[in-house]
């Protein structure tokens, strides 16, 4: 199997969906073979890669519940390499029905057994909340991801989240590590983002992607369109930025598995015990680049 990363954070509203579509798909352009998993039963991350509501699609509670083989589940999207394991309302129940269960927290870990080796990466969105589908997740990754709002009250729900990390090290996934921070909703014009960004670089040190996801209408108007970022408008800050921390992400699994030299966050994957306050004063800007990631063609910007 490859790298399993599931995108979290307790505080709903800081751009998890975003993060997990458009993350995925940079990954797909960059030739990297990538599996979405919707985790949440509201579907956006279903909706906001061109699935509309489908009442005859199978969903990731046909695979959780009704063990119905996962590989007639899986959805190929518009983006060559990206597939997808929808969700649908029927998660609701999944939470539910699983509670009586023995090793309940462990089914989605033993359903992606079944492909293992068929995907480089697996982008899993959770729900924002610590329920039985969160938990799944979390048990099944190697890595999470952790978006975080540049406001005020983001930061008063980081030590509940790693609190609740490290509480899953201990009994469900003890080697579950942190991707990286990924600050989302960055507006450089304010003192407030830039004063978030730099408290957080402070104390989470490297752990802190260097890449910054700004605040950007076309990243925002993509989802109703059905299209990730680089479909919709591959220029834009928001499509720079999702291709920069894709880039990041490869950068840093090549360097995990002895494949590359070097990474543009040299800390992602690390314990949180490992965070140094040596980045302090560190920029919150980040540079963006199209790199060897491939625009999926001009007629996609703007539609």
């Amino acid at each position: 199997m490859g790298r399993i990363i599931a995108i979290a954070n307790q505080k709903g509203g800081v751009g998890k969906t975003t993060t997990a579509i458009n993350l995925a798909a940079s990954l797909a352009a960059a030739e990297q073979r990538t599996l979405l998993i919707d985790c949440d039963p509201q579907s956006n991350t279903t909706a906001g890669i061109g699935f509309p509501k489908d009442p005859a699609r199978r969903s990731l509670y046909n695979a959780l519940i009704l063990h119905e083989p996962i590989e007639k589940i899986i959805q190929h999207t518009q983006v060559d390499g990206l597939d997808l394991l929808p969700a649908d309302k029927n998660l609701v129940g999944a939470a539910v029905e699983l509670v009586g269960v023995e090793n309940r927290e462990f089914f989605l870990k033993t359903l992606l057994g079944e492909i293992s080796g068929d995907y480089t990466f697996v982008v899993m969105d959770c729900p924002p909340t610590l329920d039985l589908l969160t938990l799944n997740a979390l048990t099944a990754s190697d890595s999470v991801l952790v978006p975080i709002q540049c406001e005020y009250l983001a930061l008063e729900g980081v030590s509940e989240l790693l609190d609740t990390l490290m509480r899953i090290r201990r009994s469900l996934n003890p080697t579950l590590a942190i991707e990286g921070i990924l600050l989302t909703m960055y507006d450089e014009r304010t003192t407030l983002s830039r004063q978030v960004a730099s408290d957080l670089r402070s104390f989470f040190g490297s752990q802190v992607f260097a890449t910054v996801i700004p605040r950007n209408v076309r990243l925002a108007e993509a989802p109703s369109h059905g299209k990730p970022i680089i479909f919709y408008d591959i220029h834009s800050k928001g499509a720079e930025s999702y291709i920069q921390l894709a880039k990041e992400v490869i950068q840093n699994e090549q360097k995990r598995t002895g494949q590359g030299f070097g990474s543009t966050n040299p800390g992602a994957g690390a314990n949180t015990a490992a965070a140094s306050a040596a980045a302090a004063g560190g920029s919150a800007d980040a540079s963006v680049s199209t790199g060897t990631i491939a625009a999926p063609g001009d007629d996609a910007a703007g539609n």
